[in-house]
């Protein structure tokens, strides 16, 4: 593996995070060896950090980019936001409630807090989406970072992008949840503001992801590596294609990569 490469960029979910929501020993042993070697470890994710806070403490990233590229953090401070005004995300919020009915389920990430406005079932698997305030979003009007909304009817995302033009709109391909950020944060730019504030070149990443919100950020860095259980539209812009991750696909990629 050329020298060239500084960085190694994760996804969470999908990615990082086994179907379990752990992160495998194999792979925190292999982060580990890659940081003793000299690289830098990052993670972009959308989910907001309180609920990435408790994977972000286990593998302590140089850089961590949340919200789905709202919100950049290097060396534990913040260097680059870009999220919604109290009165845009009172806008978003209301929009949603028009065009998919009052009872949406809805979430807000705001830098330092997180809000839902429904109850998490105990039997799900993933229990950090529990964590936050309950509230009904009715005089919400916080400036935020990210907003995610649950729809059934696959008609209706399109209306929302229609009435939200000023919006970023990706589906989560494990579910019927959506997420909006301003236009202009996304991974990808986030990821240009990393490497502003580290001194980096994008191709000097190595990115790893597995949904449609890795499919910028694999085709702008150096290596663009897909979990073998990522959708086709990701595989079919990766540079590598490895292990699920459940395979523990990428401590596999690693050792053969860099370690022997």
């Amino acid at each position: 593996m050329p020298v060239s490469y500084h960085m190694l960029l994760f996804d969470l979910d999908g990615t990082l995070l086994c179907s379990d929501k752990t992160i495998s020993t194999p792979t925190l042993e292999a982060l580990n060896h890659c940081r003793k070697m000299g690289l830098l470890i990052g993670v972009a994710t959308s989910r907001g950090e309180q609920n990435a806070m408790g994977f972000l403490r286990q593998i302590e990233p140089d850089a961590i980019i949340t919200s789905a590229g709202a919100l950049v953090r290097c060396h534990g401070e913040i260097t680059h936001s870009n999220g919604f005004s109290g009165e845009e995300t009172a806008h978003v919020l209301h929009t949603l409630q028009d065009v998919c009915g009052t009872s949406v389920s809805m979430t807000v990430d705001t830098v330092d807090d997180y809000y839902r406005n429904y109850e998490v079932p105990a039997t799900d698997v993933d229990q950090t989406w529990a964590m936050g305030h309950l509230t009904d979003f009715a005089n919400f009007s916080l400036p935020s970072l990210k907003i995610c909304f649950e729809c059934h009817d696959p008609g209706l995302p399109a209306d929302v992008a229609a009435a939200l033009p000023h919006c970023d709109l990706i589906h989560f391909s494990d579910g019927p949840w959506y997420k909006l950020t301003p236009k202009h944060a996304t991974k990808e730019a986030a990821i240009m503001q990393m490497c502003d504030a580290l001194s980096l070149q994008s191709t000097q990443i190595i990115a790893f992801g597995d949904d449609y919100a890795d499919i910028g950020m694999l085709e702008m860095c150096g290596l663009g590596i897909a979990m073998g259980n990522a959708i086709e539209e990701v595989k079919e812009v990766a540079d590598v294609v490895v292990g699920s991750n459940d395979e523990d696909g990428i401590a596999g990629w690693l050792e053969v990569t860099f370690f022997r």
